[in-house]
């Protein structure tokens, strides 16, 4: 989206245009940005650019039509007006077709564009106007680490995306839904191999690099209480997923995959799908108030474990399935929106039970050690179930007076796993992002943040024990933190370039390799 709406709780990711400018200072769509949220990464944050509420005056002609900066453009309208109106359940007024050139007269003109390649000679807004909105985005993440880890290395990773929605009420007339579908391809290599890290410093490295589908789905609202959704969908586009601040997801204003789309201990220690990856699966969302002031949800998802590897991309059905993720999420938002009223605060708690059968923690003992050296008779159990919790929350600090579109958040997320099988029982994600740099940079960032990593301590008290046994190569897992500082450099609505610096101590989560600085570039684009 490109509203300055705080939107709590839809991420709907990684994917669409708007994330993934929002996250790279891109795209819905982790890897997590979104113009549904496609998600992922990630994250669909993007809509039609035509919609609009009921009884709103048509847009006037121009080369995007008129929004109001509390009013995204998306699917389903304001997150603060949850009027059927808004919903995607009726049809929406029509946009007015602009009268302009396929291609911008002007080089200022191309950069004024709401996407990189603009209205199509306005076959995109009649495209919006019948309910089908299409988008894509590209997002590529470089790094290199002069000093510290295994060896100095570069590395370079990218992830193109294309999908659509297809709002059926606009469309038909009915009230069928929304049907949604992205498809994803990466490719490169990731640093975090080189160095070791325990969590990829590249936001969209990962999750086999190939072509998959992101998302396959139908989405239905169910007037202003409930909505719903089931097909092929990742789990981090509705659960401990970021907010969206300024049409921006928020945590993927950094580059490193531990902040970015939701705090990665989740996924290190359960069968919670992240994006790009996509799971059968279905959530139910319920309002108690028909707006955002509270939201309620619940989901269920197949856990696969292969389901991220290259070969296999185009796995459907329930080939695989070690068990069901069942994700439970209670959420607030107090104050107003990012330009208006209260300075907003968000809140999320949540939960998951998975069902899956797994070896105990001490399974993973031999991925911290040297290849080849003698860990003993390591005492691995299978466990039946695991379970987990998160809390996030965000503060709006301040609202320049002179321009509301200008101000700065604060958030902190903490998440905790089953000790019985969780490599990292306690994670910690924050960060401050500022909104607004320099006087005549009203929409540049400037973003600095960490994660704190715990290893669960069983491993450290296990190696400690072999090494008064006389095992002396044994490597103490510990932790692994990390700090990052960047800056979003955006000279369009739709292109976003991000050079930071990230510094990582213990890579690894052990001290065999010297901390490590890594140089960064993320550059993303929306279609």
């Amino acid at each position: 989206m490109t509203s300055r709406t705080f939107r709590l709780w839809r991420n709907t990711k990684k994917i669409s245009a708007a994330v993934l400018i929002g996250y790279c200072g891109a795209v819905s769509a982790s890897a997590h940005a979104q113009v549904s949220k496609p998600s992922s990464t990630r994250h669909d944050d993007s809509g039609p650019h035509g919609s609009m509420r009921e009884g709103a005056t048509p847009s006037p002609p121009s080369s995007q039509p008129a929004i109001s900066v509390d009013d995204p453009p998306t699917l389903f309208g304001s997150p603060y007006n949850r009027a059927p109106s808004s919903l995607g359940t009726t049809r929406h007024a029509v946009t007015p077709v602009p009268d302009e050139p396929f291609i911008p007269a002007s080089f200022e003109d191309w950069l004024a564009q709401t996407t990189m390649t603009g209205n199509w000679g306005g076959e995109r807004v009649r495209l919006q106007n019948e309910g089908i909105n299409i988008f894509g985005h590209y997002l590529e993440d470089s790094a290199g680490n002069p000093i510290g880890g295994r060896g100095r290395t570069v590395r370079y990773a990218h992830e193109a995306a294309l999908g659509a929605d297809v709002n059926f009420a606009q469309l038909t007339g009915h009230n069928i839904g929304i049907f949604h579908i992205l498809l994803t391809e990466r490719a490169g290599q990731g640093i975090g191999q080189q160095l070791p890290a325990l969590n990829s410093p590249q936001e969209i490295f990962g999750s086999g690099e190939t072509i998959r589908f992101t998302r396959l789905s139908f989405e239905r609202q169910f007037g202003r209480y409930v909505d719903t959704e089931i097909g092929w969908i990742n789990t981090e586009n509705d659960f401990a997923q970021s907010t969206t601040h300024w049409g921006m997801n928020l945590y993927c204003q950094f580059q490193t995959n531990a902040i970015c789309g939701m705090p990665q201990g989740i996924a290190s220690n359960s069968g919670y799908g992240y994006y790009p990856t996509a799971h059968p699966g279905a959530y139910i969302k319920v309002f108690p108030f028909g707006d955002q002031r509270m939201l309620v949800s619940a989901g269920i998802y197949n856990v696969d474990p292969t389901i991220s590897n290259t070969g296999y991309a185009w796995k459907m059905w329930l080939h695989g399935s070690t068990g069901v993720f069942l994700p439970f999420q209670i959420g607030w938002h107090f104050g107003g929106t990012d330009t208006h009223g209260a300075l907003p605060t968000n809140v999320k708690v949540g939960g998951y039970w998975d069902t899956s059968e797994v070896n105990n923690v001490y399974g993973q003992f031999k991925g911290f050690q040297i290849p080849g050296v003698d860990v003993g008779n390591l005492p691995i159990e299978k466990v039946r179930g695991r379970f987990g919790g998160w809390f996030e929350g965000d503060q709006m600090l301040q609202r320049d007076r002179a321009d509301p579109h200008r101000s700065t958040i604060a958030f902190l997320s903490f998440t905790w796993g089953d000790p019985r099988t969780a490599i990292a029982p306690y994670f910690i994600t924050w960060g401050i992002v500022r909104k607004g740099t320099f006087w005549n940079r009203p929409n540049d960032t400037i973003s600095i943040g960490g994660k704190f990593n715990f290893v669960n301590p069983k491993l450290g008290i296990y190696a400690a024990a072999l090494q008064q046994q006389g095992y002396t190569n044994i490597l103490k897992p510990s932790g692994e933190h990390a700090g990052e500082i960047n800056y979003g450099y955006r000279p369009a609505p739709w292109l976003t370039l991000r050079p930071g610096v990230q510094y990582i101590w213990h890579p690894g989560g052990t001290n065999r390799y010297r901390n490590a600085l890594l140089l960064d570039m993320e550059m993303g684009t929306t279609f």
